[in-house]
């Protein structure tokens, strides 16, 4: 279905439909991802278009081996590894808030969630890029052991290590969280 996807797309000679259609279908992932890796919304919106427009210039090389979406989230993560690399990313650092829509829920209710919400993603923010990451892609995209290894270039065993050791550190900072209160 996903190389079906890729066909219809490049039998488009409109490379503005081409591109509208993959950032409509996968733009909010390759988005989020970017702005989990670098914690900033600027640099989101600068290594989404960047995706975009590498991904259209190598449409015709994609071989199918992996899905479209896991395609494009691993042309993001070196971009965004790149992007991390410079000298002006690590003098300067931001963090900004991703805020949920609130429906048909009370203000009180709504502010307690979009607090307990934003407790939990500065615990997930505080880990290490390593751990921080493979707890995103499995929580917030919901990728496999495999294909997470294959995104990452490392093996399933340190998926699965990974992915252990991440969730101990948020429960930790949660417990530790709890009992200060």
């Amino acid at each position: 279905m996903e190389l079906d996807y890729l066909k219809h797309l490049t039998r488009s000679d409109d490379a503005a439909t081409v591109l509208d259609d993959m950032m409509r279908v996968y733009g909010q992932d390759v988005w989020r991802y970017a702005y989990f890796l670098t914690k900033r919304t600027d640099a989101a919106d600068d290594i989404s278009q960047d995706v975009f427009l590498k991904a259209y210039r190598k449409l015709a090389s994609f071989r199918g081996e992996s899905s479209v979406r896991t395609w494009l989230l691993g042309i993001a993560r070196h971009a965004s590894l790149n992007y991390m690399r410079t000298a002006f990313f690590r003098k300067v650092t931001l963090v900004d808030r991703i805020w949920s829509n609130e429906n048909e829920r009370s203000a009180e209710q709504a502010a307690m969630e979009r607090l307990q919400t934003e407790r939990i993603w500065d615990m997930v923010l505080s880990l290490p890029a390593k751990y921080r990451e493979i707890l995103i892609l499995d929580a917030h995209y919901d990728c496999s052991e495999q294909e997470m290894a294959e995104l990452l270039g490392i093996s399933r065993g340190t998926v699965k290590s990974r992915l252990h050791r991440a969730r101990a550190k948020v429960e930790k900072l949660r417990k530790g969280e709890d009992h200060d209160a």
